[in-house]
């Protein structure tokens, strides 16, 4: 056996990885989407730490789509790997802005001194600042918009943020 035959992974790894790294992709964009469709069609507006929150998917779904190509390449075992650890690490910090947003709206520790503040240039529809301001009033990131089952949607992402690094170091530890 050569050195290259020897860091290509065998084809039930190789399928492993491609499931593990689909599956995360398709997950990450579902949570996402399902926030994107709360604000969109059901009119919640986010305040600003539940933005921060879509970044880690934003960027790990790109991640788990790479790890899925390199996997159905049959790429070397490492790179795939590598990329369901980045997607790995994406979750949990994922985890830690959720379990912070949730500790913010539980009261347990402050949240950040700009939350409500609107970032940009605001459109005012031709009339003043003044004016907009008094037509759009930020959610404050102490407040849930909703409860579910008793957890708002930073509850909710904590817990889909546990999954989804707990799925991806998993597929990135099997060799």
């Amino acid at each position: 056996m050569t050195a290259a035959t020897a860091s290509r992974p065998t084809l039930s790894s190789s399928r492993l990885h491609l499931g593990t790294a689909l599956f995360l992709a398709v997950a990450m964009a579902a949570t996402v989407g399902t926030a994107l469709g709360f604000q969109h069609i059901g009119g919640y507006i986010p305040c600003k730490l539940c933005l921060e929150q879509r970044i880690p998917y934003y960027a790990g779904v790109p991640v788990a789509l790479l790890a899925a190509l390199s996997a159905a390449l049959r790429l070397p075992s490492a790179v795939t790997r590598g990329l369901l650890a980045v997607a790995g690490v994406l979750m949990a910090y994922g985890l830690y802005l959720g379990v912070y947003h949730s500790g913010v709206e539980w009261a347990w520790w402050p949240g950040p001194t700009d939350c409500g503040a609107v970032s940009g240039p605001a459109d005012t529809g031709g009339k003043g600042v003044l004016d907009s301001l008094n037509a759009f009033v930020p959610p404050s990131c102490d407040k849930a918009a909703l409860r579910i089952l008793g957890l708002s949607f930073a509850g909710w992402n904590v817990i889909a943020s546990l999954v989804l690094a707990a799925v991806a170091f998993r597929g990135a530890a099997k060799h």
